[in-house]
């Protein structure tokens, strides 16, 4: 029931709002697509290939890691701190590793959603794209560990303002660093290392080869169950701390 609650919660949010949800969601992506794209994608190229097809997988998992984060942590941090509709959860007798995981589920399907329409974007471009369930349960996956990224935000926040601090400084440096705009390959050695370890780094590069219509590092999909399972561990230790003082 945890989890249903959750999802159900996250539906009638996105039915009431969905237009402007859709709105909003979409248009970064449509800048970055069309400023990068346009821009720079007649005069430089990446991996080979022309640079609107490196761009777009990379576009992709930056959207899907944005709305996973952001559909749940600035939500989330309302109803506990202001609304206060988060202590009845605490205190009831739902499962609360059930409402955590339905809270990571509802973020992944709106990241996956964001996708999709990025997806329709992309056809602006007429980039040849090699799709398949792999790619969907990739932008899935990415959606999730953001989401539950976004739990474990809200929970920590003191204030609202924490959320959108913790956004600066760690969601932030990742949209511009981690294989998004540009490879890997151009940073200095140390600093490749570090970010070629970060979760969107490995859902770009494991999107953008699907795209290529080449295989996937297993290893990616493992670093991102690992930081999956660690946000969603280290949440539900927190929130039963806090359940329990």
């Amino acid at each position: 029931m945890g989890m249903q609650t959750a999802l159900w919660e996250k539906w009638v949010e996105f039915r009431d709002a969905w237009l402007r949800i859709t709105a909003s969601a979409v248009i970064s992506p449509l800048l970055y697509l069309v400023a990068f794209g346009f821009g720079l994608g007649e005069r430089t190229g990446a991996d080979g290939r022309p640079y609107i097809a490196f761009l777009i997988p990379g576009v992709i998992a930056l959207s899907s890691m944005n709305t996973g984060y952001g559909s749940v942590a600035t939500p989330l941090n309302v109803q506990r701190l202001y609304e206060h509709s988060f202590d009845q959860i605490m205190i009831s007798p739902t499962p609360l590793w059930q409402y955590i995981l339905g809270e990571t589920c509802g973020g992944a399907l709106r990241g996956l959603y964001v996708a999709a329409l990025v997806l329709l974007l992309s056809l602006l471009f007429h980039v040849e794209m090699h799709l398949n369930a792999a790619f969907f349960a990739i932008v899935f996956l990415n959606g999730a560990v953001f989401a539950a990224l976004g739990v474990l935000a809200a929970i920590l926040a003191k204030t609202h303002a924490d959320v959108a601090r913790f956004s600066t400084f760690v969601i932030t440096p990742m949209t511009f660093l981690c294989n998004t705009f540009f490879s890997l390959e151009k940073l200095p050695d140390g600093l490749k290392t570090f970010v070629s370890c970060l979760p969107l780094s490995c859902a770009s590069e494991a999107l953008r080869q699907i795209s290529y219509g080449e295989a996937f590092y297993a290893a990616d999909i493992f670093v991102l169950l690992l930081y999956l399972a660690a946000f969603l561990s280290v949440t539900y230790i927190f929130i039963i701390k806090k359940k329990s003082v």
